[in-house]
């Protein structure tokens, strides 16, 4: 294979392969500069810009590139920066809090790319993909027809047996980057026969491509993420190599599996920031409307749509930490059901939170340009970027098979997790991917939601016991989905794809989000009893909506009711990190402006 690159960069300037992922994050933060100030080239004026020319923003790309965040992309041991899920997904936050398209069009299809090397590569593979990332070059992914339930057009590659290698047909329509990346990585099929070894991983080093062979199709440009250069491709006998093959002939289906369980859990949390500022913007206008009305943020109906957003961005936030930490602690224990998790909840939930938030903007929601035309930008981005490589239906069809075996041996038998688990920035050992499998027959969120309701301390105000009554409700909710998981005939193939099973994997993924937000909760009273999320105002408010959510909890004639005083002080929070300014999430990291 050859480099890919012009030269490899064995150091990042200016920035130590040694800091924490906070202080990397926080350092491109800086970079990023005031978003609010017109006349930075890195702030919304200058993304607004570039979106509505459907570019990446040049001067955004410029600055990645010189931050090298492609060493977040590339483990540690090979050079890189990458070191757990979690950090990748602080360091990519400042980035996807201003530009979804700049986040996913300079980096992280990369990532999606590279993470099958990292998984299942040979020396030479890694070596390779390690050295285009960290020269500055790029990667993209043409997954599998099988796991893109959501391709625009139905269509894959096909690469069958000639010379001493393979020749690769076939064409893919809407690829990300696929004319401006070096290299790619192909799920082609290469068994006729139907089953899970007909497809094949292949790594095509563009520069060792013989002309001839390959047609670039148009650029699509979707409403949303106008800047990614969706494109695609025709081959017609292109000459690969054995040597591209990735983890063995007939092994895509596998791959594909393992890598779903980083990339699905990584993206949604990466997403999680455009809400944050479409949260920070609905403030910025109801403080205005304060002001120059005397309505906005005075009003009870406002104040409560923002406690509420602020909930779900927690809530939301409580379940991919849950997914991105497990897979440092947890690799052999949790299973892909946490990704598929994350990706099926956190667009549902996001998607309702900025429809409430555009409610407080009014008129201004259509404003393309001006201090709110960036919540505009990331309304219509956001469809775009969630809905990815695998969506409702490809997320369930990960969780439902799981869930007879999970509720046989795993929710009311299996060890809980440990607190760490849930501490946002806690320690983590060393990533080791090849541990992770995508089925593992394990659920110590689950397990933690009956430890913490059989292990209850005595509770010392109104707010804990309320958590608790919740918490017991959301027990008994999965005492019942364990009741009707073992009822299911299973023998029959058609359970997979009926109505209630559907219903019964999106009540699960409802419960695992209420159980890391009660271990969130509890590690946050261990490590810091002082802090915003010890206080049981936000964990209330977040399972008191996600109880809401379900149409109640079992044994709960009514849902406890929140002290009145809890949208007070989730009220003053918001209003506390848009002033400071904080970030919305778990970290509640500085931020420029």
């Amino acid at each position: 294979m050859g480099t890919g690159t012009a030269g490899v960069l064995t150091s990042v300037t200016g920035l130590s392969a040694r800091g924490t992922a906070r202080e990397r994050a926080a350092a491109l933060e800086s970079r990023f500069g005031d978003p609010a100030d017109p006349d930075n080239p890195l702030g919304h004026e200058a993304f607004l810009r570039a979106d509505a020319r459907a570019e990446l923003p040049a001067e955004g790309e410029r600055l990645l590139e010189r931050f090298g965040l492609n060493a977040e992309f590339v483990p540690r041991s090979l050079g890189g920066r990458l070191d757990s899920i979690e950090g990748l997904v602080q360091a990519l936050r400042p980035v996807f809090r201003r530009d979804a398209s700049l986040g996913i069009g300079y980096g992280v299809s990369s990532f999606m790319a590279a993470v099958n090397a990292w998984f299942a590569g040979t020396q030479e593979q890694r070596r390779f993909t390690a050295d285009l990332l960290l020269g500055g070059g790029r990667m993209t992914v043409a997954y599998q027809e099988i796991a893109h339930g959501n391709d625009f057009v139905r269509n894959e590659f096909h690469a069958r047996r000639g010379g001493s290698g393979f020749l690769l047909d076939g064409d893919k329509h809407v690829i990300n980057n696929v004319e401006r990346a070096e290299a790619l990585m192909l799920y082609a099929r290469t068994d006729k026969a139907k089953g899970s070894r007909s497809h094949s991983v292949l790594l095509v080093d563009k520069e060792l491509a013989p002309a001839g062979h390959t047609v670039y199709l148009p650029r699509r440009i979707t409403n949303g993420c106008r800047g990614l250069q969706f494109g695609g491709v025709q081959y017609a006998g292109l000459p690969v190599p054995a040597s591209a093959v990735v983890g063995g002939v007939g092994q895509g289906v596998e791959l594909s599996l393992r890598s779903f369980k980083v990339t699905r859990s990584a993206l949604p949390s990466m997403v999680l920031a455009l809400v944050d500022t479409c949260l920070r913007t609905a403030v910025g206008f109801a403080g205005r409307q304060s002001r120059d009305t005397g309505t906005g943020m005075d009003t009870r109906s406002s104040r409560s749509v923002l406690a509420a957003a602020f909930a779900d961005i927690l809530l939301c936030d409580s379940l991919a930490l849950a997914a991105t930490r497990s897979a440092s602690l947890l690799p052999r224990q949790s299973s892909g059901v946490y990704a598929a998790a994350v990706k099926y909840l956190l667009p549902k939930i996001l998607t309702e939170t900025v429809y409430d938030l555009s409610i407080i903007l009014g008129s201004a929601l259509y404003d393309k340009d001006g201090p709110y035309g960036i919540f505009q930008k990331h309304v219509r981005d956001l469809p775009v970027i969630t809905l990815g490589h695998a969506g409702t239906a490809a997320c369930q069809a990960t969780i439902i098979p799981q869930m007879p075996l999970l509720a046989r041996a795993a929710w009311f038998q299996g060890a809980p997790a440990p607190g760490e688990l849930f501490e946002a920035d806690g320690r983590l050992p060393p990533l080791n991917l090849e541990q992770l499998r995508p089925h593992a027959g394990h659920d110590p969120v689950a397990a933690s939601l009956v430890a913490a309701v059989e292990d209850d301390p005595e509770r010392g105000d109104d707010g804990e016991d309320v958590i608790h009554r919740l918490a017991q409700g959301f027990l008994a909710e999965l005492r019942s989905l364990r009741d009707l998981c073992l009822e299911l005939r299973t023998t029959d193939p058609a359970w997979l794809a009926g109505p209630e099973t559907s219903a019964l994997a999106d009540r699960y993924v409802h419960v695992l989000a209420a159980a890391s937000v009660v271990g969130v909760w509890r590690q946050e009273r261990r490590v810091r009893p002082g802090g915003f999320l010890a206080d049981p105002a936000w964990a209330v408010t977040a399972l008191s909506r996600t109880a809401g959510r379900l149409g109640g909890l079992p044994g709960l004639t009514e849902l406890p009711e929140p002290p009145a005083h809890f949208e007070d002080l989730m009220v003053s929070e918001v209003l506390s990190r848009f002033g400071e300014p904080r970030s919305y999430d778990l970290y509640n990291s500085p931020l420029s402006g």
